[in-house]
């Protein structure tokens, strides 16, 4: 698998957990009442992805901070 498809099943990962994690009560009560009442959220339509994409932001850039930092400590012949 590339990077990029390892990045996007991550992504799709972050956000099945944050809509579960969220709003399991309303998806396992009434899920189709809660897709419905989407469009008319405070945060728009797509307030899911954009939640998201911020902790996705978070998750990828403490990954390469990581990444970076532990490269300085190891040696590459």
């Amino acid at each position: 698998m590339s990077k990029v498809g390892k990045e996007i099943v991550i992504f799709i990962g972050v956000f099945l957990f944050l809509t579960l994690g969220m709003h399991m009560k309303q998806w396992i009560s009434h899920p189709m009442d809660h897709i419905e009442h989407l469009a008319g959220s405070t945060f728009g339509l797509f307030h899911p992805l954009y939640f998201t994409l911020g902790i996705y932001l978070v998750l990828f850039l403490t990954k390469k901070i990581f990444g970076f930092i532990i490269g300085l400590f190891i040696r590459k012949y």
